[in-house]
Protein backbone atom coordinates (compact mmCIF):
# COMPACT_ATOMS: atom_id res chain seq x y z
CA UNK A 1 0.00 0.00 0.00
CA UNK A 2 2.80 2.45 0.86
CA UNK A 3 4.87 1.37 -2.17
CA UNK A 4 8.02 2.13 -0.20
CA UNK A 5 10.44 -0.29 1.43
CA UNK A 6 11.74 2.41 3.76
CA UNK A 7 8.20 3.45 4.62
CA UNK A 8 7.32 -0.09 5.68
CA UNK A 9 10.58 -0.46 7.60
CA UNK A 10 10.17 2.76 9.57
CA UNK A 11 6.53 1.86 10.32
CA UNK A 12 7.59 -1.49 11.76
CA UNK A 13 10.29 0.29 13.75
CA UNK A 14 7.79 2.73 15.29
CA UNK A 15 5.20 0.09 16.24
CA UNK A 16 7.85 -2.23 17.70
CA UNK A 17 9.23 0.58 19.86
CA UNK A 18 5.71 1.48 21.02
CA UNK A 19 4.91 -2.06 22.12
CA UNK A 20 8.31 -2.54 23.76
CA UNK A 21 8.05 0.74 25.66
CA UNK A 22 4.55 -0.06 26.91
CA UNK A 23 5.50 -3.53 28.11
CA UNK A 24 8.60 -2.10 29.78
CA UNK A 25 6.53 0.47 31.68
CA UNK A 26 4.06 -2.28 32.60
CA UNK A 27 6.93 -4.28 34.05
CA UNK A 28 8.14 -1.32 36.12
CA UNK A 29 4.57 -0.79 37.38
CA UNK A 30 4.37 -4.43 38.46
CA UNK A 31 1.50 -5.36 36.15
CA UNK A 32 1.26 -9.13 35.86
CA UNK A 33 0.70 -10.91 32.57
CA UNK A 34 -2.73 -12.54 32.47
CA UNK A 35 -4.73 -13.85 29.50
CA UNK A 36 -6.44 -10.45 28.97
CA UNK A 37 -3.31 -8.33 29.52
CA UNK A 38 -1.38 -10.64 27.20
CA UNK A 39 -3.47 -9.16 24.38
CA UNK A 40 -1.91 -5.73 24.91
CA UNK A 41 1.18 -6.18 22.68
CA UNK A 42 -0.97 -7.35 19.77
CA UNK A 43 -3.38 -4.45 20.29
CA UNK A 44 -0.53 -1.91 20.46
CA UNK A 45 1.17 -3.30 17.36
CA UNK A 46 -2.15 -3.00 15.55
CA UNK A 47 -3.13 0.48 16.71
CA UNK A 48 0.33 2.04 16.37
CA UNK A 49 0.31 1.36 12.61
CA UNK A 50 -2.25 4.10 11.95
CA UNK A 51 -0.02 7.06 12.88
CA UNK A 52 2.90 6.27 10.53
CA UNK A 53 0.49 5.32 7.75
CA UNK A 54 -1.32 8.67 7.88
CA UNK A 55 1.96 10.57 8.16
CA UNK A 56 3.61 8.71 5.28
CA UNK A 57 0.66 8.89 2.91
CA UNK A 58 0.33 12.64 3.44
CA UNK A 59 4.07 13.05 2.94
CA UNK A 60 4.05 10.99 -0.26
CA UNK A 61 1.08 13.01 -1.56
CA UNK A 62 3.00 16.24 -0.98
CA UNK A 63 6.11 14.84 -2.68
CA UNK A 64 4.07 13.81 -5.70
CA UNK A 65 2.71 17.37 -5.82
CA UNK A 66 6.27 18.67 -6.29
CA UNK A 67 7.54 19.31 -2.75
CA UNK A 68 10.97 18.09 -1.73
CA UNK A 69 11.32 15.58 1.09
CA UNK A 70 11.94 18.15 3.83
CA UNK A 71 8.98 20.34 2.88
CA UNK A 72 6.79 17.26 2.46
CA UNK A 73 7.65 16.11 5.99
CA UNK A 74 6.84 19.59 7.34
CA UNK A 75 3.55 19.66 5.44
CA UNK A 76 2.62 16.20 6.69
CA UNK A 77 3.44 17.26 10.24
CA UNK A 78 1.28 20.38 9.87
CA UNK A 79 -1.69 18.46 8.54
CA UNK A 80 -1.45 15.45 10.85
CA UNK A 81 -0.25 16.85 14.19
CA UNK A 82 -3.75 17.64 15.42
CA UNK A 83 -5.64 14.56 14.13
CA UNK A 84 -2.91 12.15 15.26
CA UNK A 85 -2.93 13.67 18.74
CA UNK A 86 -6.74 13.57 18.85
CA UNK A 87 -6.91 9.95 17.73
CA UNK A 88 -4.19 8.91 20.18
CA UNK A 89 -5.84 10.74 23.06
CA UNK A 90 -9.31 9.36 22.34
CA UNK A 91 -7.97 5.83 21.91
CA UNK A 92 -6.07 6.08 25.20
CA UNK A 93 -9.21 7.39 26.92
CA UNK A 94 -11.20 4.44 25.63
CA UNK A 95 -8.66 1.94 26.92
CA UNK A 96 -8.27 3.70 30.27
CA UNK A 97 -12.02 3.55 30.86
CA UNK A 98 -11.75 -0.24 30.96
CA UNK A 99 -10.77 0.31 34.60
CA UNK A 100 -14.44 0.96 35.36
CA UNK A 101 -15.03 -2.78 34.96
CA UNK A 102 -14.91 -5.28 37.81
CA UNK A 103 -12.32 -7.49 36.09
CA UNK A 104 -8.85 -6.10 36.96
CA UNK A 105 -7.04 -8.07 34.19
CA UNK A 106 -9.04 -6.21 31.54
CA UNK A 107 -8.27 -2.92 33.25
CA UNK A 108 -4.58 -3.79 33.16
CA UNK A 109 -4.88 -4.65 29.48
CA UNK A 110 -6.45 -1.24 28.91
CA UNK A 111 -3.72 0.54 30.88
CA UNK A 112 -0.92 -1.14 28.93
CA UNK A 113 -2.66 -0.42 25.63
CA UNK A 114 -3.21 3.23 26.60
CA UNK A 115 0.47 3.59 27.48
CA UNK A 116 1.45 2.02 24.16
CA UNK A 117 -0.94 4.31 22.27
CA UNK A 118 0.62 7.43 23.76
CA UNK A 119 4.13 6.15 23.09
CA UNK A 120 3.05 5.59 19.48
CA UNK A 121 1.96 9.23 19.33
CA UNK A 122 5.25 10.48 20.80
CA UNK A 123 7.32 8.41 18.37
CA UNK A 124 5.15 9.42 15.40
CA UNK A 125 5.58 13.11 16.18
CA UNK A 126 9.30 13.03 17.07
CA UNK A 127 11.21 9.99 15.92
CA UNK A 128 9.29 9.36 12.70
CA UNK A 129 9.94 12.77 11.06
CA UNK A 130 13.59 12.65 12.15
CA UNK A 131 14.15 9.18 10.71
CA UNK A 132 12.32 10.04 7.47
CA UNK A 133 14.55 13.07 6.97
CA UNK A 134 17.61 10.79 7.04
CA UNK A 135 16.37 7.95 4.84
CA UNK A 136 16.69 7.90 1.03
CA UNK A 137 12.93 7.73 0.70
CA UNK A 138 11.01 8.73 -2.42
CA UNK A 139 7.40 8.73 -3.56
CA UNK A 140 6.53 6.38 -6.36
CA UNK A 141 3.83 7.51 -8.75
CA UNK A 142 0.41 5.96 -8.17
CA UNK A 143 -1.45 4.46 -11.07
CA UNK A 144 -4.90 5.83 -11.69
CA UNK A 145 -6.35 2.35 -11.17
CA UNK A 146 -5.05 2.35 -7.60
CA UNK A 147 -6.99 5.46 -6.54
CA UNK A 148 -9.95 5.12 -8.88
CA UNK A 149 -12.06 2.92 -6.52
CA UNK A 150 -12.05 5.55 -3.74
CA UNK A 151 -12.72 8.37 -6.19
CA UNK A 152 -15.55 6.38 -7.68
CA UNK A 153 -16.95 5.69 -4.22
CA UNK A 154 -16.76 9.40 -3.39
CA UNK A 155 -18.60 10.35 -6.57
CA UNK A 156 -21.25 7.69 -5.94
CA UNK A 157 -21.89 8.92 -2.40
CA UNK A 158 -21.99 12.55 -3.56
CA UNK A 159 -24.36 11.84 -6.44
CA UNK A 160 -26.68 9.62 -4.37
CA UNK A 161 -26.39 11.17 -0.95
CA UNK A 162 -30.08 10.87 -0.07
CA UNK A 163 -30.45 7.18 -1.07
CA UNK A 164 -27.15 6.45 0.71
CA UNK A 165 -28.34 8.26 3.82
CA UNK A 166 -31.69 6.46 3.84
CA UNK A 167 -30.30 3.01 3.00
CA UNK A 168 -27.44 3.21 5.50
CA UNK A 169 -29.82 4.42 8.20
CA UNK A 170 -32.21 1.55 7.49
CA UNK A 171 -29.35 -0.97 7.67
CA UNK A 172 -28.22 0.54 10.97
CA UNK A 173 -31.71 0.52 12.46
CA UNK A 174 -32.31 -3.03 11.23
CA UNK A 175 -29.12 -4.36 12.81
CA UNK A 176 -29.60 -2.45 16.05
CA UNK A 177 -33.13 -3.85 16.33
CA UNK A 178 -31.61 -7.35 16.60
CA UNK A 179 -29.73 -6.53 19.81
CA UNK A 180 -32.64 -7.60 22.10
CA UNK A 181 -32.10 -11.15 20.79
CA UNK A 182 -28.76 -11.27 22.59
CA UNK A 183 -28.62 -12.96 25.97
CA UNK A 184 -25.81 -12.74 28.49
CA UNK A 185 -25.10 -16.44 28.92
CA UNK A 186 -21.94 -18.53 29.04
CA UNK A 187 -20.39 -21.68 30.41
CA UNK A 188 -17.19 -20.96 32.29
CA UNK A 189 -15.55 -24.27 31.45
CA UNK A 190 -15.90 -23.29 27.80
CA UNK A 191 -13.62 -20.28 28.32
CA UNK A 192 -10.84 -22.59 27.16
CA UNK A 193 -10.81 -24.54 23.90
CA UNK A 194 -10.88 -28.31 23.84
CA UNK A 195 -7.37 -29.72 23.93
CA UNK A 196 -6.19 -27.43 26.72
CA UNK A 197 -5.35 -29.12 30.01
CA UNK A 198 -7.96 -27.21 32.01
CA UNK A 199 -10.80 -27.86 29.54
CA UNK A 200 -10.05 -31.56 29.18
CA UNK A 201 -9.79 -32.01 32.95
CA UNK A 202 -13.04 -30.14 33.57
CA UNK A 203 -14.88 -32.12 30.88
CA UNK A 204 -13.65 -35.39 32.42
CA UNK A 205 -14.81 -34.28 35.88
CA UNK A 206 -18.24 -33.36 34.53
CA UNK A 207 -18.66 -36.64 32.68
CA UNK A 208 -17.20 -39.11 35.19
CA UNK A 209 -17.03 -37.39 38.59
CA UNK A 210 -19.19 -34.87 40.43
CA UNK A 211 -18.59 -31.81 38.26
CA UNK A 212 -16.65 -28.61 38.79
CA UNK A 213 -19.49 -26.26 39.80
CA UNK A 214 -20.75 -25.98 43.37
CA UNK A 215 -23.27 -24.09 45.49
CA UNK A 216 -22.77 -23.83 49.26
CA UNK A 217 -25.60 -23.10 51.70
CA UNK A 218 -25.10 -22.22 55.37
CA UNK A 219 -28.37 -23.30 56.99
CA UNK A 220 -28.96 -22.10 60.53
CA UNK A 221 -30.92 -24.04 63.14
CA UNK A 222 -31.61 -20.89 65.13
CA UNK A 223 -30.06 -22.15 68.37
CA UNK A 224 -26.78 -23.43 69.79
CA UNK A 225 -26.47 -27.19 69.26
CA UNK A 226 -29.56 -27.08 67.08
CA UNK A 227 -28.05 -29.17 64.28
CA UNK A 228 -29.10 -32.25 66.31
CA UNK A 229 -32.70 -31.09 66.51
CA UNK A 230 -34.86 -33.65 64.63
CA UNK A 231 -37.15 -30.90 63.33
CA UNK A 232 -34.16 -29.03 61.86
CA UNK A 233 -32.81 -32.20 60.27
CA UNK A 234 -36.18 -33.00 58.68
CA UNK A 235 -36.35 -29.54 57.09
CA UNK A 236 -32.73 -29.81 55.93
CA UNK A 237 -33.37 -33.23 54.43
CA UNK A 238 -36.41 -31.91 52.54
CA UNK A 239 -34.28 -29.12 51.05
CA UNK A 240 -31.61 -31.63 50.01
CA UNK A 241 -34.24 -33.90 48.42
CA UNK A 242 -35.63 -30.95 46.47
CA UNK A 243 -32.19 -30.19 45.08
CA UNK A 244 -31.66 -33.81 44.05
CA UNK A 245 -34.74 -33.58 41.85
CA UNK A 246 -33.48 -30.53 39.96
CA UNK A 247 -31.94 -30.96 36.49
CA UNK A 248 -28.21 -30.41 36.32
CA UNK A 249 -27.55 -31.35 39.96
CA UNK A 250 -24.91 -34.07 40.30
CA UNK A 251 -24.66 -34.50 44.06
CA UNK A 252 -25.99 -33.00 47.30
CA UNK A 253 -24.07 -33.37 50.57
CA UNK A 254 -26.14 -32.35 53.64
CA UNK A 255 -25.36 -33.21 57.26
CA UNK A 256 -28.47 -35.40 57.35
CA UNK A 257 -26.79 -38.00 55.12
CA UNK A 258 -24.16 -38.49 57.82
CA UNK A 259 -26.86 -38.90 60.45
CA UNK A 260 -28.70 -41.50 58.37
CA UNK A 261 -25.53 -43.53 57.83
CA UNK A 262 -24.66 -43.39 61.52
CA UNK A 263 -28.17 -44.49 62.50
CA UNK A 264 -27.94 -47.44 60.12
CA UNK A 265 -24.45 -48.36 61.35
CA UNK A 266 -25.60 -48.32 64.98
CA UNK A 267 -28.35 -50.79 64.05
CA UNK A 268 -26.21 -53.47 62.48
CA UNK A 269 -26.17 -51.85 59.02
CA UNK A 270 -29.87 -52.59 58.62
CA UNK A 271 -31.12 -50.55 55.67
CA UNK A 272 -34.46 -50.13 57.39
CA UNK A 273 -32.69 -47.81 59.82
CA UNK A 274 -31.31 -45.54 57.09
CA UNK A 275 -33.33 -42.64 58.39
CA UNK A 276 -32.95 -39.69 60.71
CA UNK A 277 -32.96 -40.35 64.46
CA UNK A 278 -36.06 -38.94 66.11
CA UNK A 279 -34.39 -38.13 69.44
CA UNK A 280 -32.24 -35.02 69.84
CA UNK A 281 -29.96 -36.49 72.50
CA UNK A 282 -29.39 -39.60 70.40
CA UNK A 283 -28.54 -37.48 67.35
CA UNK A 284 -26.09 -35.44 69.43
CA UNK A 285 -24.41 -38.65 70.65
CA UNK A 286 -24.16 -39.93 67.07
CA UNK A 287 -22.52 -36.69 66.00
CA UNK A 288 -20.07 -36.77 68.92
CA UNK A 289 -19.20 -40.40 68.19
CA UNK A 290 -18.59 -39.62 64.53
CA UNK A 291 -16.42 -36.61 65.35
CA UNK A 292 -14.36 -38.61 67.86
CA UNK A 293 -13.85 -41.37 65.28
CA UNK A 294 -12.26 -39.10 62.68
CA UNK A 295 -8.53 -39.52 62.04
CA UNK A 296 -6.10 -37.33 63.97
CA UNK A 297 -6.16 -33.71 62.80
CA UNK A 298 -9.61 -33.87 61.20
CA UNK A 299 -12.85 -32.39 62.47
CA UNK A 300 -16.29 -31.33 61.24
CA UNK A 301 -15.62 -27.59 61.12
CA UNK A 302 -15.86 -27.66 57.32
CA UNK A 303 -19.45 -28.91 57.62
CA UNK A 304 -20.70 -27.70 61.02
CA UNK A 305 -19.82 -24.45 62.81
CA UNK A 306 -18.22 -24.41 66.26
CA UNK A 307 -21.37 -23.94 68.36
CA UNK A 308 -23.20 -26.46 66.18
CA UNK A 309 -25.93 -24.02 65.28
CA UNK A 310 -25.58 -24.27 61.47
CA UNK A 311 -24.45 -26.76 58.86
CA UNK A 312 -23.04 -26.45 55.37
CA UNK A 313 -24.89 -28.11 52.52
CA UNK A 314 -22.86 -28.47 49.32
CA UNK A 315 -24.61 -28.83 45.97
CA UNK A 316 -22.45 -30.03 43.07
CA UNK A 317 -23.60 -29.23 39.54
CA UNK A 318 -22.99 -30.64 36.10
CA UNK A 319 -21.78 -28.45 33.23
CA UNK A 320 -24.31 -25.64 33.67
CA UNK A 321 -24.40 -22.25 31.96
CA UNK A 322 -25.01 -18.98 33.77
CA UNK A 323 -28.63 -18.70 32.65
CA UNK A 324 -29.55 -22.10 34.09
CA UNK A 325 -27.52 -21.42 37.23
CA UNK A 326 -29.39 -18.17 37.85
CA UNK A 327 -32.68 -19.97 37.32
CA UNK A 328 -31.70 -22.71 39.78
CA UNK A 329 -30.63 -20.16 42.39
CA UNK A 330 -33.91 -18.29 41.99
CA UNK A 331 -35.98 -21.46 42.34
CA UNK A 332 -33.98 -22.50 45.41
CA UNK A 333 -34.65 -19.16 47.11
CA UNK A 334 -38.35 -19.34 46.25
CA UNK A 335 -38.58 -22.91 47.63
CA UNK A 336 -36.87 -21.89 50.87
CA UNK A 337 -39.26 -18.99 51.41
CA UNK A 338 -42.24 -21.26 50.82
CA UNK A 339 -41.14 -24.36 52.76
CA UNK A 340 -38.46 -23.57 55.37
CA UNK A 341 -38.59 -21.62 58.63
CA UNK A 342 -37.33 -18.03 58.20
CA UNK A 343 -34.19 -18.66 60.28
CA UNK A 344 -33.07 -21.38 57.85
CA UNK A 345 -33.19 -19.18 54.75
CA UNK A 346 -29.79 -18.91 53.06
CA UNK A 347 -28.38 -17.61 49.80
CA UNK A 348 -25.79 -19.67 47.96
CA UNK A 349 -22.13 -18.72 48.11
CA UNK A 350 -19.32 -20.07 45.93
CA UNK A 351 -17.03 -19.18 43.05
CA UNK A 352 -19.75 -20.46 40.73
CA UNK A 353 -22.24 -17.95 42.13
CA UNK A 354 -19.70 -15.15 41.91
CA UNK A 355 -18.92 -15.79 38.25
CA UNK A 356 -22.59 -16.26 37.43
CA UNK A 357 -23.39 -12.68 38.41
CA UNK A 358 -20.03 -11.20 37.38
CA UNK A 359 -21.21 -10.75 33.78
CA UNK A 360 -24.13 -8.50 34.70
CA UNK A 361 -22.01 -6.60 37.21
CA UNK A 362 -19.39 -5.92 34.53
CA UNK A 363 -22.03 -4.79 32.06
CA UNK A 364 -23.42 -2.31 34.60
CA UNK A 365 -20.00 -0.94 35.53
CA UNK A 366 -18.80 -0.75 31.92
CA UNK A 367 -21.94 1.18 31.03
CA UNK A 368 -20.62 3.90 33.33
CA UNK A 369 -17.18 3.55 31.73
CA UNK A 370 -18.67 3.89 28.26
CA UNK A 371 -20.61 7.01 29.25
CA UNK A 372 -17.48 8.57 30.74
CA UNK A 373 -15.42 7.72 27.65
CA UNK A 374 -18.17 9.03 25.39
CA UNK A 375 -18.40 12.30 27.33
CA UNK A 376 -14.63 12.86 27.34
CA UNK A 377 -14.17 11.95 23.67
CA UNK A 378 -17.15 14.07 22.62
CA UNK A 379 -15.82 17.03 24.59
CA UNK A 380 -12.39 16.72 23.00
CA UNK A 381 -13.87 16.54 19.50
CA UNK A 382 -16.16 19.53 20.07
CA UNK A 383 -13.22 21.63 21.26
CA UNK A 384 -10.83 20.42 18.55
CA UNK A 385 -13.25 20.77 15.65
CA UNK A 386 -14.46 24.17 16.92
CA UNK A 387 -17.89 23.42 15.56
CA UNK A 388 -20.91 22.22 17.45
CA UNK A 389 -22.48 21.02 14.20
CA UNK A 390 -19.49 18.90 13.17
CA UNK A 391 -19.03 17.73 16.75
CA UNK A 392 -22.59 16.47 16.91
CA UNK A 393 -22.32 14.88 13.46
CA UNK A 394 -19.18 13.04 14.59
CA UNK A 395 -21.11 11.34 17.41
CA UNK A 396 -23.16 9.28 14.95
CA UNK A 397 -20.29 7.41 13.21
CA UNK A 398 -18.62 6.99 16.60
CA UNK A 399 -21.57 5.36 18.38
CA UNK A 400 -23.54 3.55 15.69
CA UNK A 401 -20.85 1.00 14.60
CA UNK A 402 -20.64 -0.69 18.01
CA UNK A 403 -24.40 -1.21 18.16
CA UNK A 404 -24.49 -2.43 14.56
CA UNK A 405 -21.71 -4.90 15.37
CA UNK A 406 -23.78 -6.35 18.21
CA UNK A 407 -26.65 -6.69 15.74
CA UNK A 408 -24.41 -8.60 13.34
CA UNK A 409 -23.34 -10.83 16.24
CA UNK A 410 -27.03 -11.48 17.00
CA UNK A 411 -27.50 -12.84 13.47
CA UNK A 412 -25.03 -15.66 14.10
CA UNK A 413 -25.43 -16.19 17.85
CA UNK A 414 -27.94 -15.23 20.51
CA UNK A 415 -25.46 -15.52 23.36
CA UNK A 416 -22.65 -13.23 24.47
CA UNK A 417 -20.10 -13.58 27.24
CA UNK A 418 -19.22 -10.91 29.77
CA UNK A 419 -15.96 -10.08 27.98
CA UNK A 420 -17.98 -8.28 25.28
CA UNK A 421 -18.97 -5.75 27.93
CA UNK A 422 -15.54 -4.22 27.28
CA UNK A 423 -15.94 -4.06 23.50
CA UNK A 424 -18.00 -0.87 23.28
CA UNK A 425 -15.62 1.32 25.27
CA UNK A 426 -12.57 -0.23 23.57
CA UNK A 427 -13.97 0.15 20.07
CA UNK A 428 -15.24 3.67 20.81
CA UNK A 429 -11.71 4.95 21.30
CA UNK A 430 -10.44 3.17 18.19
CA UNK A 431 -13.14 3.94 15.64
CA UNK A 432 -12.94 7.64 16.47
CA UNK A 433 -9.62 7.67 14.57
CA UNK A 434 -11.13 7.40 11.10
CA UNK A 435 -13.84 9.93 11.92
CA UNK A 436 -11.31 12.45 13.22
CA UNK A 437 -9.02 12.15 10.19
CA UNK A 438 -11.93 12.41 7.75
CA UNK A 439 -13.48 15.40 9.55
CA UNK A 440 -10.20 17.30 9.94
CA UNK A 441 -9.45 16.99 6.23
CA UNK A 442 -13.03 17.95 5.42
CA UNK A 443 -12.88 20.88 7.84
CA UNK A 444 -9.58 22.19 6.42
CA UNK A 445 -10.98 22.02 2.90
CA UNK A 446 -14.04 24.00 3.98
CA UNK A 447 -12.24 26.61 6.08
CA UNK A 448 -8.90 27.04 4.31
CA UNK A 449 -9.96 26.48 0.71
CA UNK A 450 -13.59 27.56 0.88
CA UNK A 451 -14.78 24.40 -0.85
CA UNK A 452 -18.41 23.35 -0.93
CA UNK A 453 -19.43 20.39 1.19
CA UNK A 454 -19.40 18.15 -1.91
CA UNK A 455 -15.89 19.22 -2.95
CA UNK A 456 -14.70 18.98 0.66
CA UNK A 457 -15.92 15.38 0.76
CA UNK A 458 -13.99 14.70 -2.47
CA UNK A 459 -10.93 16.29 -0.90
CA UNK A 460 -11.24 14.15 2.23
CA UNK A 461 -11.60 10.95 0.20
CA UNK A 462 -8.60 11.81 -2.00
CA UNK A 463 -6.28 12.90 0.82
CA UNK A 464 -7.10 10.57 3.68
CA UNK A 465 -9.39 7.90 2.23
CA UNK A 466 -6.62 5.43 1.42
CA UNK A 467 -4.98 5.92 4.84
CA UNK A 468 -8.29 5.30 6.59
CA UNK A 469 -9.04 2.04 4.84
CA UNK A 470 -5.45 0.81 5.09
CA UNK A 471 -5.48 1.50 8.84
CA UNK A 472 -8.88 -0.18 9.15
CA UNK A 473 -7.67 -3.29 7.33
CA UNK A 474 -4.65 -3.48 9.62
CA UNK A 475 -6.84 -3.04 12.71
CA UNK A 476 -9.30 -5.68 11.53
CA UNK A 477 -6.48 -8.11 10.82
CA UNK A 478 -4.81 -7.42 14.16
CA UNK A 479 -7.93 -7.91 16.26
CA UNK A 480 -9.00 -10.91 14.16
CA UNK A 481 -5.78 -12.62 15.22
CA UNK A 482 -7.15 -12.64 18.77
CA UNK A 483 -10.00 -14.84 17.55
CA UNK A 484 -7.50 -17.70 17.32
CA UNK A 485 -6.80 -17.51 21.07
CA UNK A 486 -7.57 -20.67 23.06
CA UNK A 487 -9.02 -18.33 25.69
CA UNK A 488 -12.52 -17.64 24.41
CA UNK A 489 -12.92 -14.31 26.20
CA UNK A 490 -9.98 -12.90 24.26
CA UNK A 491 -11.29 -14.42 21.03
CA UNK A 492 -14.81 -13.01 21.40
CA UNK A 493 -13.54 -9.57 22.31
CA UNK A 494 -11.08 -9.48 19.40
CA UNK A 495 -13.61 -10.76 16.88
CA UNK A 496 -16.38 -8.37 17.91
CA UNK A 497 -13.94 -5.44 17.94
CA UNK A 498 -12.80 -6.37 14.42
CA UNK A 499 -16.43 -6.45 13.26
CA UNK A 500 -17.02 -3.06 14.89
CA UNK A 501 -14.03 -1.54 13.07
CA UNK A 502 -15.26 -2.98 9.77
CA UNK A 503 -18.70 -1.49 10.32
CA UNK A 504 -17.11 1.84 11.29
CA UNK A 505 -15.20 1.89 7.98
CA UNK A 506 -18.47 1.34 6.12
CA UNK A 507 -20.18 4.13 8.08
CA UNK A 508 -17.28 6.57 7.62
CA UNK A 509 -17.32 6.09 3.85
CA UNK A 510 -21.10 6.22 3.41
CA UNK A 511 -23.18 7.68 6.23
CA UNK A 512 -20.65 10.29 7.42
CA UNK A 513 -20.15 12.04 4.03
CA UNK A 514 -23.88 11.90 3.37
CA UNK A 515 -24.55 13.55 6.74
CA UNK A 516 -21.93 16.22 6.11
CA UNK A 517 -23.39 17.15 2.73
CA UNK A 518 -26.91 17.17 4.16
CA UNK A 519 -26.31 19.05 7.42
CA UNK A 520 -23.26 21.23 6.67
CA UNK A 521 -24.33 23.40 3.73
CA UNK A 522 -23.10 26.74 5.05
CA UNK A 523 -20.97 28.69 2.56
CA UNK A 524 -17.39 28.93 3.89
CA UNK A 525 -16.08 31.44 1.33
CA UNK A 526 -16.34 34.28 3.85
CA UNK A 527 -14.26 32.28 6.33
CA UNK A 528 -11.49 31.92 3.77
CA UNK A 529 -11.57 35.63 2.93
CA UNK A 530 -11.39 36.55 6.60
CA UNK A 531 -8.45 34.18 7.09
CA UNK A 532 -6.65 35.64 4.07
CA UNK A 533 -7.30 39.23 5.24
CA UNK A 534 -6.04 38.42 8.69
Amino acid sequence: FLRSFWGVLVTLFIIALSAAAAMGIAGWLGIEITPPSAMAPTIILTIAVANPVHFLITMFTAMRAGKDRRDAIIESFRLNAQPIFLTSATTAIGFTCLNFGDAPPFGEMGNISAIGTMFAWVYAMTLLPAVLSLLPISARPIKEAAIHPLNRLAEAVIARRKPVLVLTSLIAVGLISLIPRLEMNETFVHYMDKGTEFRDGADFANEHLTGVYSLNYSLSSGEEGGVSNPEYMVELDKFADWFRQQPGVAHVAPETDIMKRLNRNMHGDDDNWYKLPDDRELAAQYLLLYEMSLPYGLDLNNQINVDKSATLMAVLLRNMNTRDTKDLLKRAEDWQRANLPPHMFSTAASATVMFTYLAQKNVNSMLIGTLVAFALISGILLIALRSVRLGLISLIPNLVPAFMAFGIWAIFSTQVGWSVAFVTVTALGIIVDATVHFLTKYMRARREQGLSSEDAVRHAFSTVGSAIWISAVVLIAGFSVLAFSVFRMNGDMGLLTAVTIGVALFIDFTLLPALLMTLDKKDRTSDVQQTATA
